[in-house]
């Protein structure tokens, strides 16, 4: 048998047994296929695939779940009091009440400034809208127009939707009670109380005072937000501003309990507004009252200040014309504020510390000493006045015509001698004379607690050669040396100055809040004298000024005599002043009545009083007023009157032991003069006339 013969028999029976053992295999298959068990064969690389898919789902799971337990912690655990305030204020309306300003008192305890209720209509905006048929309810109770309270709706557009929209303010009670009558339909519509201004005196010290004003943007941009919010009053000038941290209070708040609706259902407990602080002024109002009438009744503009001699207290700070503070409550309306720009007696301007006037011959004391103080003169040196002085080919004239003949320090001062005074300065020269009027207080800030106050100027060479890039020049110094020239000062200045040659040298820095106290009456804070400066050992050449200033008010030929009193005895010593404010030949001739008004020359006068121990110093200043003899004295007498009227009040012992002790007895030579008494219409000149060759 061949090899072939025998693998081909061998190879069939090979197949034959594959095939018999792969048969079992094939029916398993087969009975699968029928329904019967199927078995397969598995990758292990599967089975790994299929355990971490199982793995990650589990993963996934569990940081879902880690999630939403960590956020259900942070909401109800970490936040949960947040969320809780959130919960209440859906039923809780917790509504600011305004805080009582502090209360605003004269030195005698009488109320300037107080406040009474005042009722203002507010939507509360919280989800609520406006339509037709709620505005047209509003309007028809508030009696105004629809466009009026959509712009206020407007204006608060941008603020939080908590805060409510003030839509009448001050309504009166009818008002009030038809809001009440129709709460019904408008539940979102409050009646708020809050305290408004009451001032007692009207327009009193208007420049002193100020007034309130809705908070303005810019100023809410600087403000505490903890504290002032849109539509809260502020105070916008004067005290009112500047003493704002005292007077303004802490704000309370009313909680109530509301429904869907927005109706009350309950109040919930919340917090009293604390008051502010009262403030308690040097002010007497009644000095002041008289000062503010007598300036009003010509129509006049001008200056009052008051002031005790030896403290610095103000008792009188009065600018004319008196601002109208209503016009400014709520915002001034543009016709209103051009009125008042256009008003040529300039009612804006504080004219106690921003007014700058030349001082006229009320700078003359300083000169005077001056002049003594450096040896220039002394009280027996005599001038002879001829009427005119000539400097080069200049002749600088004085204020009466005729001369005044042959004068003394103290005559000088109180016929208020041009001549005598040209000499003076011209001997001094510009860099004394205005270091001297730097220690009366002349040229500086007095540090007043006033808004906007000038320094006004004291002029030296260097000042000159800084400010122009010139030199000074020796005639410029006569000028100078009767207040005039480049000579500037406020009326407060010349009163600071007036108070230090009564006092004997020291220079007060002036005062206008004595006492804060809280609402319980405590004391916050008082005033105390505080001394700026002392002209030491100057003593008898300061009593040589009072007494030329003295001769001013009482001599035969004095320029003030109309400040002259009537209270028990009382002396007065002061100076007047006339200055010039343009030179213009073409009024030369004209009667003075008939020179435009603004071309008119400023009155001055300023005094002291008593003579022999001052008390009080007063200075009046008339712009325009022509003469400060006929215009301003007679003011000043008026308010030493009642001064002294009320001082002297006590028992006629006493009173008749201080009008005794305060008098003071002239000597024969001191007050009597040859000549007859000047005609009122040349009391006194302030500026040279225009030099002559």
């Amino acid at each position: 048998m061949s090899v072939a013969d025998l693998l081909g028999s061998n190879g069939n029976n090979i197949r034959k047994s594959n095939r018999k053992r792969a048969e079992p295999l094939l029916d398993a298959e087969r009975r699968k296929d029928n329904g019967v068990t199927k078995l397969t064969q598995r990758d292990e690389s599967d089975l790994n695939g299929y355990r971490k898919k199982a793995l990650y789902a589990v993963v996934i799971l569990i940081f879902f779940f880690a999630v939403i337990v960590t956020r259900l912690w942070f909401l109800q655990v970490q936040q949960g009091d947040y969320y809780s305030t959130l919960a209440d204020s859906n039923r809780v309306r917790s509504v600011e009440i305004a805080a009582p300003r502090g209360n605003i008192y004269d030195s005698k305890g009488r109320e300037i400034v107080t406040n009474r209720p005042s009722f203002n209509v507010v939507w509360m905006r919280e989800n609520n809208k406006i339509d037709d048929e709620w505005l047209k309810n509003l309007t028809r109770i508030l009696r105004e127009d629809p466009s009026v309270l959509l712009e206020k709706i407007r204006k608060m557009s941008g603020t939080p939707g908590h805060l409510p929209v003030r839509l009448a303010e001050d309504i009166d009670w009818e008002t009030v009670a038809r809001i009440e009558n129709n709460r019904m339909y408008l539940p979102e519509i409050k009646i708020e109380v809050v305290p408004l201004r009451i001032y007692h005196f009207g327009n009193l010290a208007s420049h002193l005072i100020g007034y309130m004003g809705e908070i303005s943007k810019a100023e809410l941009d600087k403000a505490d937000k903890t504290r002032y919010k849109g539509g809260d009053l502020i105070g916008k000038m004067g005290l009112e501003r500047l003493r704002e941290v005292d007077l303004r209070g802490e704000k309370g708040h009313d909680n109530k309990e509301v429904n869907a609706l927005g109706f009350e259902q309950q109040n919930l407990k919340g917090d009293e507004p604390l008051p502010g602080n009262d403030l308690h002024l040097t002010l007497d109002v009644e000095l002041q009252k008289i000062a503010e009438e007598e300036m009003a009744a010509k129509n006049r503009a001008g200056a009052v200040v008051a002031m005790e001699a030896n403290t610095g207290r103000l008792l009188v700070l009065a600018s004319a014309p008196e601002l109208h503070l209503e016009e400014f409550v709520g915002g001034i309306s543009q016709k209103a504020w051009q009125e008042m720009l256009d008003n040529p007696l300039h009612p804006l301007i504080n004219k106690v510390v921003q007014g700058q006037y030349p001082p006229g011959s009320t700078y003359k004391p300083v000169t005077a000493f001056a002049g003594l103080a450096e040896g220039i003169v002394t009280p027996d040196t005599t001038v002879f006045c001829p009427g005119f002085y000539r400097f080069g080919n200049r002749v600088y004239r004085c204020w009466k015509k005729g001369g005044h003949g042959t004068v003394s320090l103290r005559r000088a001062l109180g016929e208020s001698c041009d001549v005598y005074f040209y000499q003076v300065g011209l001997k001094l020269g510009v860099d004394r004379l205005g270091r001297y009027a730097k220690l009366f207080g002349l040229g500086e800030k007095t540090g007043v607690e006033m808004e906007h106050e000038k320094a006004g100027i004291v002029p030296t060479s260097e000042w000159k050669k800084k400010r122009y890039g010139v030199k000074w020049h020796e005639g410029e110094t006569l000028s100078i040396a009767i207040g005039q020239g480049y000579d500037l000062t406020t009326p407060l200045q010349i009163a600071l100055m007036t108070s230090v040659i009564a006092n004997g040298g020291t220079l007060y820095k002036p005062t206008i809040v004595e006492q804060v106290r809280d609402p319980d009456g405590k004391l916050v804070s008082s005033f105390q004298p505080e001394v700026l400066s002392r002209l030491s050992g100057q003593g008898r050449n300061l009593k040589l000024v009072r007494e030329g200033m003295i001769e001013a008010v009482n001599g035969r030929r004095g320029t003030g005599r109309e400040a002259q009193i009537d209270a028990h005895g009382i002396i007065v010593g002061g100076k007047t002043g006339t200055a010039q404010v343009v030179r213009l030949a073409q009024y030369k001739h004209l009667k003075e009545e008939n020179i435009p008004y603004e071309y008119r020359d400023h009155a001055w006068f300023t005094c002291f009083a008593p003579a022999a121990n001052p008390e009080i110093v007063v200075t009046v200043l008339v712009e325009h007023g022509l003469h400060g003899g006929s215009a301003s004295a007679p003011i000043a007498a008026k308010i030493l009157n009642r001064y002294f009227e009320d001082k002297l009040k006590g028992s006629a012992e006493n009173t008749a032991d201080t009008a005794s002790g305060n008098r003071v007895i002239l000597s024969q030579d001191m007050i009597e003069e040859t000549d007859p008494p000047p005609d009122e219409a040349e009391e006194e000149g302030g500026q040279p006339n225009q030099p002559t060759n």
